[in-house]
């Protein structure tokens, strides 16, 4: 008995969503949007907590001893050490560099080498130059014979002529012909000076392939490599180099600062300065006023003034930054007070409930500290008591500083 296959039924009942599923996941959405928002709570928190913790920067200054005698300068100005030789020294031609014996550091001699040029050019124009002198001077020597022949032929023509055997015109042919070669001997021998000059010409294009240091000094900057063009003029589209060293005279530096011209009727020359490098701030080098420039700047206001240090030191450099305070002639006068123990920023004084303190740094961290003032010089105070000269204070911050808190110091 034969079976006909019936075809399979689609259960639609199995399609429904039942309730509490439609209930369990709005459930489970809320959940999960409850856990983002507290995560991202707690994120925000911790990095809330970070900002809370980074350190402040601060600025820090060092207290000075207390019987500087820059507080009694009549001026204090800034500047910079300059030298007053420095040269960039360059080719007299155009060439390539085939030797560079500069180097940054390197102690120079007037007149040593400091690179050599490509001198084929020159050597081969010195060499027709003479070729041509020699040249002139074999001619030279053929007139001189033959102008000696033309004299015996004249003295011949005049003994003819006195005995009335010769003409005239015979006489006088052999005249012309003797002036005639001593007109072209005193040409050939211009000639010949002339040859000597542009030998003289050539020698000193091969000799301007030498490059030369052009007085004592130290080379601070090499300009030129082997291999470069270099010329006395710029060229070739920047690819040129136009200096081969910069040297500088280390005897020759000093200060040069600008002075408000305010305030240039304190300084005069001879005056005696105490100069500071930034370098270094606990360094005071004498130094006396070499010169007033005679005119002033009309855009800044100011009027420039070298200063010569006393003794020169390998430690000052050109470039350098200085601070001067000009002195005056006049001892101090006696103050009939406790002399002040630091010399210390006016910036680094805070005041708390009417008291003057200062933040220390030491070790990353803040030491607070209450200090008795003195006498102000300018932007600065004297402390009579809290501080001592070389201690590191915040004179630039956050407002609100606590004791052992940790810091950074900008640099």
């Amino acid at each position: 008995m034969s079976t006909t296959a019936m075809p399979p039924k689609h259960d639609l009942g199995s399609l429904k969503i039942d309730d509490r599923q439609r209930t369990k996941g709005k459930t489970g959405k809320r959940l999960g949007m409850f856990a983002a928002i507290l995560g991202a709570l707690v994120l925000l928190g911790g990095l809330a907590a970070t900002f809370k913790a980074r350190k402040p920067v601060v600025e820090v200054a060092a207290a000075r001893p207390g019987g500087d005698v820059r507080t009694d300068a009549l001026l204090n100005a800034s500047g910079y050490v300059t030298p007053r030789r420095r040269a960039t020294v360059a080719a007299k031609v155009t060439g390539l560099v085939t030797e560079i014996y500069a180097e940054e550091g390197l102690r120079v001699k007037s007149g040593q080498v400091l690179a050599t040029l490509d001198c084929s050019q020159p050597d081969a124009a010195l060499a027709s130059a003479r070729t041509d002198r020699d040249a002139t001077a074999a001619a030279l020597a053929d007139l001189q014979v033959q102008l000696a022949y033309a004299e015996r032929e004249l003295e011949r023509a005049q003994g003819l002529r006195s005995a009335g055997v010769n003409s005239q015109e015979a006489l006088d042919t052999a005249r012309t012909n003797a002036d005639s070669l001593r007109s072209k001997i005193a040409l050939t021998r211009e000639q010949t000076r002339a040859a000597e000059a542009k030998i003289g010409v050539a020698q000193q294009d091969v000799i301007n392939c030498t490059v030369r240091s052009p007085f004592d000094g130290i080379v601070v900057s090499k300009d030129a490599q082997r291999g470069e063009m270099v010329s006395p003029i710029s060229a070739g589209g920047g690819f040129t180099r136009t200096g081969i060293a910069t040297v500088v005279d280390m005897q020759s530096i000093e200060i040069e600062v600008d002075v408000n011209e305010s305030y240039i009727a304190r300084v005069r020359p001879g005056q005696k300065v105490i100069a500071t490098l930034d370098a270094y701030p606990d360094w005071q080098i004498p130094s006396t006023v070499r010169t007033i420039i005679p005119t002033a700047d009309r855009q800044k206001a100011t009027v420039k003034v070298r200063i010569s240090f006393d003794q020169l030191d390998p430690r000052i450099l050109p470039d350098m930054g200085v601070k001067v305070a000009f002195l005056s002639d006049q001892p101090p006068a006696a103050k009939g007070k406790t002399e002040a123990r630091a010399l210390i920023p006016k910036a680094a004084v805070r005041s708390e409930d009417g008291k003057p303190v200062v933040f220390l740094v030491r070790e990353g961290k803040l030491e607070r500290r209450a200090v008795t003032l003195g006498t102000e010089h300018g932007s600065d105070v004297e402390v009579m008591a809290g501080v001592t000269a070389g201690d590191t204070l915040v004179v630039k911050g956050a407002e609100a500083l606590q004791e052992g808190q940790s810091v950074e110091i900008k640099q």
